[in-house]
This record gives C-alpha cells, sequence and structure tokens, in this order.
C-alpha cells in the first residue's frame, strides 16, 4: 500500500546494514536479510525499523517465535508504534491492542497514503462508498446532515453529496483531510479519532452516519456503533462496511487489518440499540485482484 515507514537509527553502519537487508528481502533472500537486520540491532539495539522488518522476515521463514520477539522490541523501541507492532503481535497472539493505541501508526500509515490514496483504490477496485449510497438511498434519497465517520480523502462524501444538505467528515489523518479539503465536498472537516468526536458531539445531531471500511483499523466496533447511535436522530440511519471472516470475533488478517464476523457485527448492532435492515456479502475490494470478504450493513436507530 505505501512505502515501508523507515525510522533512522541514526547509525551510519546500522541504516547502511538495513538498507542491505531491504536488498536481500527484495531478491528473496530472506535468511541474508534476517542476519543483516539482526546486525542492523545489534549496531543500534533501538533500531525501530529494523526490529519491524526483522519481525516480519522471521515470520516469512516461519520463525513465529522469534517474529514475537523481534516485533515486541519493535513496539519497545517506539512509545508511539508508528510501524503498528502491536497489530503483528496480536496476529501472532499476543494481546489485541486498544484502539487508541494503534492512532499514532493509522495516522503515520494514511499521512503516507494520502497522495496517492484515490488511484491507489481505483487499482483495487474500491466500491465500499458506491455500494452503501446504493443500499441507504432504497430508503430515502434526501438526508438533512450526514457525518462521514475516517472520511479520508472523500471518496464517501462525494457519493452521497447530492443527498445531503450539511455534510462533516472527519479523520484521524491530517494530510486525507488535506485532500478531502481540495475537493470542496464538505461543509466541515475535522482531524481527530473517530470515538472521540461522536461522544464530544450534540445527541440526535445527524440524519445519517456513514463509515466506508473504517472499522478495518477498529478492533471493538461496538463502542463506536454506540456512540453513533447516540448522534443519529430518530430514525436516522448508519451505514457502514467491514471485511469479515467465517470465524469468532474480531481478527487481524494477514494483511494488518481488522475482520469482523458477522456474529460479532450483528451482536454490536443490537448492543447499540440499533435495528438492522440490512446485512449482506459484499466485498468492497480486491485484494491480487481477489475480492476481500466483506459485509454491508445498513442499521436504524
Amino acid at each position: 500500500m505505501t512505502v515501508p515507514l523507515f525510522i533512522s537509527s541514526g547509525d551510519l553502519i546500522a541504516d547502511r546494514r538495513f538498507d542491505l537487508a531491504r536488498g536481500y528481502a527484495a531478491d528473496g533472500d530472506l535468511a541474508a536479510a534476517a542476519d543483516l537486520y539482526l546486525q542492523a540491532t545489534e549496531a543500534a539495539p533501538g533500531f525501530a525499523s529494523a526490529w519491524f522488518a526483522l519481525g516480519e522476515t522471521r515470520e516469512a521463514l516461519g520463525d513465529r517465535v522469534g517474529a514475537r520477539t523481534a516485533f515486541e522490541r519493535a513496539r519497545a523501541a517506539d512509545a508511539q508504534d508508528r510501524h503498528g507492532a502491536a497489530l503483528h503481535l496480536a496476529r501472532l497472539g499476543g494481546a489485541d491492542p486498544a484502539t487508541g493505541a494503534l492512532h499514532t501508526y493509522v495516522r503515520t500509515l494514511f499521512d503516507q497514503y494520502a497522495p496517492r490514496f484515490d488511484r491507489a483504490l481505483e487499482d483495487l477496485s474500491y466500491s465500499a462508498p458506491a455500494l452503501l449510497r446504493e443500499a441507504v438511498t432504497k430508503r430515502g434519497t434526501r438526508f438533512g446532515a450526514m457525518l462521514d465517520l475516517g472520511c479520508g480523502t472523500g471518496l464517501a462524501g462525494a457519493a452521497f453529496r447530492p443527498h445531503v444538505d450539511w455534510l462533516v467528515g472527519v479523520d484521524l489523518s491530517p494530510k486525507m483531510i488535506e485532500v478531502a479539503r481540495g475537493k470542496g465536498l464538505y461543509d466541515k472537516l475535522l482531524v481527530g479519532d473517530i470515538a472521540q468526536h461522536l461522544a464530544d458531539h450534540d445527541a440526535a445531531a445527524f440524519h445519517l452516519v456513514i463509515a466506508a471500511d473504517v472499522f478495518a483499523y477498529v478492533g471493538d466496533m461496538a463502542g463506536v456503533c454506540a456512540a453513533a447511535a447516540r448522534v443519529i436522530q430518530p430514525g436516522g440511519m448508519f451505514g457502514f462496511t467491514v471485511e469479515t471472516h467465517d470465524g469468532e470475533g474480531a481478527i487481524v488478517g494477514t494483511k494488518m487489518r481488522y475482520a469482523h464476523s458477522e456474529t460479532f457485527v450483528r451482536d454490536a448492532i443490537a448492543d447499540a440499540g440499533l435495528t438492522l435492515l440490512d446485512l449482506a456479502r459484499a466485498s468492497s475490494r480486491t485484494e491480487n485482484r481477489v475480492p476481500v470478504p466483506g459485509l454491508m450493513v445498513v442499521a436504524q436507530r
């Protein structure tokens, strides 16, 4: 999705070893790459990027124990966890991180991604905004105020703008908000955490709330669903997409995104006091030209 994050160690020898390792990895020699990443960490024990790359390489080599150790060192070396080591640890059997702990990782990821976001999603046949618009407008084609959670560059905003009088977007990434602002779609744009924004907002302020592929970066969506329900007017709707899987609960997939089971989603809707109107199997994107399993959901207060 983006060029891998690199944070210099401040040590020229360690950084050089890292560059050499990356070259070996690109050529498919993972054993040599792992050895050089380890040498880089020996030269600079606080080298978070090298620890993280070592974790990825060890995992690719089948060394899950060694990978966990490296990811733990990466997280310890960077208190902000800008590489997202906690997500890798969760997938390898460690404690699942609270969503708030991932904020710096998500912000860093999408700040990097912002300049090429729209083009990249075209290549992935991204369709979440269109899927949600089709499902929502079956039940009404005009809405007063809409809140676009995790609005990104404004793709959902563009899909729904013709149907709403007042459009508000919030996103964790300042760079994504900059791109969205340049499109002139929104009446108001805010940088911030969606859960905090919902908590701070007046109750019953919106007729429609949309979250297009936002929950791929939110482990426990139940709290967001409850907070969204509070800001929706009676009779208003909440539409969102999620990636899904056939097991139970929420898991971290191989691409470091959360997938939520259908039962998990249904329970989150019910616990929020919302009425489920529509839940359908629908892929909002492809990966290696294969549709990613997903759900399209519309609920009502």
